[in-house]
């Protein structure tokens, strides 16, 4: 199985050089900078998160990717992720198959039930229905992946009939996978559905997380259904030395942490804390030599076929962004790969 190596970012509001942030149109125009970067380095996917906030500069994934897709030729370009449960399955299809032509293939929609909930107010969703909305919405868009004619009714939207839905994919189809961030009802469903699984893994150590490996592998088994590769995707940040990246990282890191935290009741975090997360835990942050040696533990730990380093961090200025891509492109992935062989041998 040939291991994916692959980066993810929310479009995070970043900082100009006079420490002011920046407006979303510029973070805009700088993600697609980074994306043509990360294809120029042999990154293998880029996936680009869905928010509804003013932390966050990126609405509309599939607009920004298809920029990106006309001047690179080789990344993989994705949602990280696709709020599914306030969205139209249908015109999702549509935005994705269109970015699947445009970029001759490269399409990947990784759908998610949303950590963030402003989609649904927004769109005129409630989340007392944020299960059913998922779970109706996802059966309807894997047919219309799968099914050239689709015939479906729920409770959720409008049932179609004998539907054919434009354009229509290549003979290549789409590549389609679910977000998961640690609830075992989510991880049954992937199998259910055929779905690869990336595990969302921001804290603590990434072994933890073995239960849910074992337990995709025997759904898969109990469905006879194929185990589908398992990807991962966990934030981090990539300097010339060690601590010259947690310098770089932490006030970002500190911040946005205690911003969303206060949003759903963490206490705030403390440079102690942070340091025992790179450490042990689900940071990758250091020089490339670190950042490759844990990204390889986690690869043979977890048994992935996947990982995604979640790059932008709060309101991290954009050269150290781009610093960050190029190490991770020109010498991370190639480290992590020797690492691997040499295990392997």
């Amino acid at each position: 199985m040939t291991l994916s190596l692959g980066l993810d970012t929310f479009g995070d509001v970043t900082l100009a050089e006079d420490g002011s942030l920046l407006p979303h149109d510029q973070v805009l125009r700088d993600l697609v900078d980074q994306g043509t970067l990360a294809d120029s380095l042999g990154v293998d996917f880029l996936g680009v998160g869905e928010h509804h906030r003013d932390d966050f500069a990126v609405s509309a994934p599939e607009v920004v990717l298809a920029a990106i897709a006309a001047r690179t030729s080789r990344i993989r370009l994705g949602s990280a992720v696709t709020v599914l449960s306030s969205d139209d399955p249908v015109r999702v299809f549509q935005r994705f198959s269109t970015l699947n032509a445009i970029s001759c293939g490269r399409a990947e929609v990784i759908l998610g039930r949303g950590s963030f909930t402003e989609s649904f107010p927004l769109f005129g969703f409630h989340l007392t229905d944020y299960e059913r909305l998922f779970e109706e919405k996802l059966d309807l868009l894997t047919r219309l992946v799968r099914e050239p004619v689709v015939t479906w009714s729920g409770q959720t939207r409008a049932p179609l009939v004998n539907q054919r839905v434009f354009p229509r994919l290549a003979p290549g189809g789409l590549a389609v996978s679910i977000g998961v961030g640690g609830s075992p009802e989510s991880v049954v469903r992937a199998v259910r559905h055929d779905l690869p699984m990336m595990l969302a893994i921001i804290g603590g150590d990434p072994r933890r997380f073995l239960p849910y490996v074992d337990l995709y592998q025997r759904a898969a088994r109990q469905m006879e259904r194929p185990v589908r590769p398992l990807g991962v995707h966990s934030p981090g940040h990539i300097a010339a030395t060690d601590e010259l990246a947690q310098d770089q990282l932490w006030p970002h890191y500190r911040k946005m942490h205690d911003r969303i935290g206060g949003e759903r009741g963490w206490p705030p975090t403390t440079r102690e804390a942070f340091r025992r997360e790179v450490a042990q835990g689900s940071l990758y942050v250091g020089s490339p030599e670190t950042v490759a040696r844990k990204i390889a533990a986690t690869v043979s730990a977890l048994g992935l076929g996947r990982f995604d380093l979640k790059y932008s961090n709060g309101a991290m200025p954009q050269a150290q962004m781009m610093e960050s891509i190029r190490l991770y492109g020109s010498r991370v992935i190639p480290m992590v790969h020797e690492i691997l062989a040499a295990k392997a041998a």
